[in-house]
């Protein structure tokens, strides 16, 4: 039998499972714990009713627990020690959850319960994780499950590591061909050396894009030698764009560090490249800090934001906001707000995209004091609370320059795989205005800094050195 699935969704699917049996297992254990094994004094017991409402209601809970701390991502390929020990981690604050909602009154049993709804729920979701590993690695065997993919590299060790993928089926592997860095590099004797077949080879690395375009693939692996850099970055933003796990053999390394988070994959000598540097609980946490930051700033600012659109009205004619298209995450426009701090010119399309000049003339008397205390950029609060911004992130840049700056820099766009900010590291650092190239780089290693290197920690830090600059009337008029 011979099924070639998606194995991206079929992962997801045997994680669902697993977690749905354990929560429906773990709550029965755990309701039998407190209300009929005589540990703990009860006045009322539950019925089968009560068994069922509570356990689709854990379900939810504990799925969407799981969902925020990410364990539904390729958890095959990690180690089982690691998918445990992020088990405990998930497990622990969600046990933390429910004691405290449904036990916060009752002390004298808040430790006991704790503690044994923490151990059933981690024994209950790695023993049947542990069951769906070996399933899955069954199906693997057999032909059941299939990862789609291409190796990109010199002839030899692309054709060494197809070999190895063919010994070894629980790796899962579905080689649609071999893509080399030369046509020169295609060698016939080695082909015929190792009984591989022309039409293994699909083509040059210079035909990726094409070949990709005709292939359902879930992975592309580099598997050596050392291309042009600027090859490996086209590789890499196709993956990213497209969706297609990257991995790399461990001397091809060097090509990324720095730029991606690499993880090594359990049982099979590759690196995967991720491009989801970010877990998906600081997504959670920072988009909830955002929402939340934003509507207190909106609603207790807004008389004062109410008067600043008044003397922009009666100071010159044209409309209190500014609006202008940007370039937001994925590379999805969006259109920015802002305070006008310049007087209107018919003849200017207001749409029209222009870098912004110190000391401009157009720039009003009041709209100088906004620049300055960068009061203009309140309304982009807004931006923050409809999802197209962060309070913090890279500043984001006008389509028209996007354009020119990726064409120069060919990693220019991966300062796009999180929400722009209104204030950033690179504000922090270097609050210059200049668009030249050179400028550009640092701003752009600047970015990336702050993508890599994220946190709660690191947020606050820019928000309140943003403040003092704000107190300290260092913003461009």
């Amino acid at each position: 039998m011979k099924l070639i699935s998606n194995s991206k969704k079929s992962q997801i699917f045997f994680q669902l499972i697993a977690d749905f049996i354990a929560t429906w297992i773990g709550f029965a254990i755990q309701l039998h714990l407190r209300f009929f094994s005589g540990i703990i004094e009860t006045l009322a017991l539950p019925t089968l009713f009560d068994y069922i409402l509570g356990s689709v209601i854990m379900t939810v809970f504990w799925i969407s627990i799981f969902s925020i701390f990410g364990m539904y991502e390729n958890w095959f390929v990690s180690s089982p020690f690691s998918e445990f020990y992020a088990i405990i981690k998930t497990s622990f604050f969600g046990c933390l959850i429910i004691v405290f909602l449904l036990l916060a009154n009752d002390s004298n049993s808040f430790r006991i319960l704790f503690l044994a709804y923490f151990c059933i729920s981690v024994f209950a979701f790695t023993f049947f994780r542990f069951i769906t590993r070996r399933i899955q690695i069954i199906l693997r065997k057999n032909d059941i499950i299939k990862v789609p993919a291409v190796i990109i590299g010199k002839l030899k060790p692309s054709i060494d590591f197809y070999k190895d993928t063919l010994k070894s089926k629980s790796w899962g592997y579905d080689v649609k061909g071999i893509v080399l860095y030369e046509k020169e590099d295609q060698n016939k004797e080695i082909l015929l050396e190792n009984n591989i077949c022309e039409k293994l080879i699909l083509g040059t690395i210079n035909d990726t894009n094409d070949i990709i375009e005709h292939q359902v693939l879930e992975e592309i692996i580099l598997s050596s030698g050392t291309p042009d850099s600027k090859l490996l970055f086209e590789i890499e933003d196709i993956c990213q764009r497209k969706n297609i796990r990257l991995s790399i053999f461990p001397n091809l390394y060097d090509h990324f560090t720095g730029r991606t988070k690499t993880q090594n994959l359990y049982g099979i000598p590759l690196i995967e490249v991720s491009f989801s540097i970010i877990k998906p609980v600081q997504y959670a946490v920072k988009r909830m800090f955002d929402i939340t930051f934003s509507l207190l700033v909106l609603i207790l600012g807004l008389p004062v934001w109410l008067l600043i659109a008044i003397i922009i009205k009666l100071e010159s004619k044209g409309n209190a906001i500014y609006t202008q298209p940007r370039v937001g995450k994925n590379n999805k426009f969006f259109t920015i707000y802002k305070f006008r701090s310049m007087t209107q010119d018919k003849s200017v399309n207001p749409n029209e995209q222009q870098r912004t000049i110190s000391n401009d003339q157009r720039v009003t008397k009041f709209g100088r004091f906004i620049r300055k205390t960068h009061l203009d950029e309140i309304p982009q609060f807004f931006n923050i609370l409809i999802g197209d911004m962060s309070v913090v992130g890279p500043r984001p840049e006008q389509p028209k320059f996007v354009e020119e700056f990726s064409s120069q820099l060919v990693f220019y766009n991966r300062r796009h795989i999180v929400r722009p900010g209104l204030t950033g590291w690179n504000q922090i650092l270097r609050p210059i205005y200049d668009l030249s190239m050179e400028e550009i780089k640092i701003k752009t290693k600047n970015d990336f800094y702050y993508i890599e290197n994220f946190s709660l920690q690191l947020d606050f830090e820019i928000i309140i050195r943003t403040i003092w600059k704000v107190l300290t009337l260092k913003g461009q008029a």
